[in-house]
């Protein structure tokens, strides 16, 4: 269940309809009148939010060197959908962590939310998980190769640039210039 909104957030109008359902995209369209009194049909995409962790243990970023059946392999930082509705944005990132790596935090933050883009009703919450508790073994989905690393800073940072990133936090490891700092990144506001 999504119980974070951003601010100024784009969500679907309540008469909007649902014309298509896909796996992961459904297509709402509904009549808007125009500032001439005429009307258009708009519309717009939703689809389920994602989660993303940043996980610090030992003073290391991990990182997941991940491979799916139809993609090359590709660095990002573990997550997925949230698309189980008795969920919280934090139960699904706990979830997430665990499964792609095995990883346990006593310590969670949400550091920032956002809306990719206006014409999808979708949001990607990232999360910092701090304070190691314990590790167990992955539990990856059929379609999941997952190889977990553990990075200096200076490593992630470097990745950004790789032209296998798919999804590191390029603007959070811009502001930081110590793993000291990123631990200590401010809580999102809304």
């Amino acid at each position: 269940m999504r119980t974070i909104t951003p601010k100024n957030s784009r969500l679907l109008p309540k008469e909007a309809q649902l014309v298509f359902k896909g796996q992961i995209f459904d297509v709402y369209q509904w009549e808007q009148e125009m500032f001439d009194g005429s009307k258009e049909t708009f519309e717009m995409l939703k689809r389920p939010d994602t989660i993303k962790v940043i996980a610090i243990k030992d003073n290391k970023i991990v990182i997941t060197e991940e491979e799916q059946p139809n993609h090359r392999a590709y660095y990002d930082i573990p997550g997925g959908r949230h698309d189980d509705e008795s969920e919280t944005e934090l139960e699904a990132a706990k979830r997430e962590l665990l499964e792609e790596t095995g990883l346990s935090f006593k310590n969670w933050r949400l550091i920032k939310v956002e809306q990719p883009y206006a014409k999808i009703e979708w949001f990607v919450y990232l999360f910092l998980a701090t304070d190691f508790e314990s590790q167990v073994d992955q539990k990856l989905d059929s379609g999941e190769k997952i190889e977990v690393k553990f990075l200096s800073l200076e490593e992630a940072k470097k990745l950004v640039n790789d032209p296998k990133n798919r999804y590191l936090p390029k603007d959070i490891l811009d502001q930081v210039s110590s793993i000291e700092n990123l631990i200590n990144f401010p809580e999102y506001q809304n």
